[in-house]
């Protein structure tokens, strides 16, 4: 096909077949869908619901986190949260559980990366102080509890990726909690796994660190004082 040039030329630039992919790639990525403030909420959403138990109150809360399947049937099909909710018997919190769940909700209907909200909510103390729950892990105050279990759905859906320990140091681990346990005994009756003499991990928040070999060791996650 021949055209015409009616105008004078002012610049001009070679399409090579790399900057073709280029360019269709970025076309790709346009016509993608993502999560963002005018996404229609479809009549059914996939959901997972979480039940967080404290020993500051005889009622349970259950957190519910339904997702949007963005780019459904395709390679880049994923899944989203939309929208969050918090029930329980208990009324006590009803106020700002409610404002909490709002403005997570929002927080998720924006878009891009809403992982941020997991540190934020896992950094909340309680004044009146946190509790221990089962297996000796530390939760600072409920809203970082229920910032875990945010974790946890990211996690299960993708959006961020778990922390595995590799099997060097899971059998490292081993054999040192082997040793600690033969010098020093083993747990009495304690909820933890770990051994009673352990105390709080700075990185996991677990009661799992043991003095061993002259270095504070996690027996959790492998955080060492010493590297």
């Amino acid at each position: 096909m021949v055209h015409k040039i009616t105008k004078k030329i002012v610049g001009y630039k070679v399409l090579t077949d790399e900057k073709k992919e280029a360019a269709a790639g970025e076309e790709q990525q346009d016509s993608l869908e993502s999560m963002h403030e005018k996404v229609e909420r479809p009549e059914v959403l996939l959901g997972s619901t979480y039940k967080i138990k404290t020993p500051q109150s005889e009622h349970a809360l259950y957190i519910t986190i339904n997702d949007m399947i963005l780019n459904a049937g395709t390679e880049h099909e994923e899944r989203r949260p939309y929208e969050v909710f918090i029930n329980s018997k208990n009324m006590e919190h009803f106020q700002w559980v409610l404002a909490l769940t709002r403005v997570i909700s929002a927080v998720f209907r924006k878009g891009g990366d809403v992982c941020f909200l997991v540190e934020e909510l896992k950094a909340v103390f309680d004044p009146k102080g946190g509790y221990f729950k089962k297996g000796g892990v530390f939760m600072p105050s409920l809203v970082a509890e229920i910032g875990h279990a945010i974790e946890s759905h990211m996690k299960h859906i993708g959006m961020i990726e778990t922390e595995q320990l590799s099997d060097h140091q899971k059998e490292f681990l081993a054999e040192k909690r082997k040793e600690f346990e033969a010098k020093h005994g083993t747990k009495n009756g304690s909820d933890s796994e770990f051994p009673e003499q352990a105390v709080l991990c700075p990185k996991c928040s677990t009661k799992a660190m043991v003095l061993m070999d002259g270095c504070m060791t996690c027996l959790n996650c492998g955080e060492s004082k010493c590297g």
